[in-house]
Formats: C-alpha cells, structure tokens, sequence
C-alpha cells in the first residue's frame, strides 16, 4: 500500500485528506481507501485543490522573470512548505475483512489515518457490484456530483476485462437510480461513454 495523503478532518459520509506531495492529488473519480482500525473506508475522490496553508492568504505571481514553472520552485524553494495540495473523497462503503459493504461504514476515518490510492484488483472487485451508485448519486459534491459519477465510473471501468459491460450494467443501475431525473441521466451516461 502506497500512501499518497493523510486524512485532515473526517465525517462518515465524506473525508478530506492532505498530499504528501505539492500538486499530487489523486484523479477526480479515482476509488481510494483508508481506515478506521480494523474497518477499511472506500471514498471517491470528488475534488483538489492546492492552496496557501495560512487560510486567508493567497499565493503570489513569482514567475515573470522565470523561464518554466519548475523555476520559480528552484529560486523559491520555500514554497514546497507554504503550499499544500488536498482532496475530498465521498464515502461509498467500507470492507471488514474479505466483506464489502457499499453503505457508509458505523465511524469515520481517523484524523491521521493513511490514504492510498486502491489498485486496480481492488477497484473492481469493489465495483463488481454496483450499489455504491445510490451513495455516490445522492451525495452532495459542490454542484459536481454528475462529473464525479461520471469520472468514478470511466475510471472503474479500466479495472474490468469487459470495459463496455461494465459501462453497460452502470448505466442500467443509473437508470434505476435516476430515472425521474432524465436530463441528469442522460448528462452522465453521455459522459461515460468509452
């Protein structure tokens, strides 16, 4: 398991994490994992950003004189501390022991837990069954939800030997799922596509 982030304040339906590494956030709709002792969280990654770590204050323009990007972090190389890079994942199921289950786990994850990004073995067998659409479709994501879902499912679909099945059977539980909601549908299963 390879560390990407540290988890910096959680909920049981959501979490955020910070990078170890400055501009290294995992991919929007990427399934990533962490845990609450024996309990592993699964989240979708539902957004990034890389900002000042004193709230209020905003970086500064410093590359006028710089001839690429990696310049300005050689000439400043305080910027790499003044700087982080975060995420938020949505909470879509939680694993005890070879048992998954895609409703939201009984706590949140730890203040200083780990997170990883899961391998593509664990991304489909997590996503062999497709239950944890009905989480992902009614969580609140900024206005981004569709985008989220949308993202979660292209890049779930890379870990599965029959990527168009899998695009097929979402797509149906989307239907299920939403289909009072045909514009928002039909938004999705247009951004899915291969």
């Amino acid at each position: 398991m390879t560390r990407i982030a540290e988890i910096i304040e959680a909920s049981t339906a959501e979490f955020v994490a910070e990078c170890y590494q400055l501009h290294h956030p995992p991919p929007l709709g990427s399934l990533v994992k962490t845990s609450d002792g024996a309990v592993e969280i699964y989240g979708v990654v539902a957004g990034a950003a890389t900002e000042s770590i004193e709230p209020g204050r905003r970086p500064i323009a410093r590359g006028q004189d710089a001839a690429t990007e990696d310049d300005i972090y050689r000439q400043s190389p305080q910027l790499a501390k003044l700087l982080r890079t975060w995420f938020r994942a949505l909470v879509v199921g939680h694993g005890e022991g070879e048992r998954l289950c895609h409703y939201l786990p009984p706590h949140p994850a730890r203040v200083h837990s780990f997170v990883s990004l899961c391998t593509q073995e664990e991304v489909a067998r997590f996503t062999q069954s497709l239950d944890f659409l009905s989480l992902l479709s009614s969580a609140d994501a900024a206005g981004t939800t569709d985008e989220v879902i949308a993202a979660c499912l292209r890049s779930a679909s890379q870990a599965h030997p029959d990527r168009q099945a899998f695009l097929v059977g979402a797509g149906k539980e989307l239907t299920l799922l939403l289909g009072g909601e045909m514009t928002r549908l039909n938004a999705i299963l247009r951004r899915i596509r291969p």
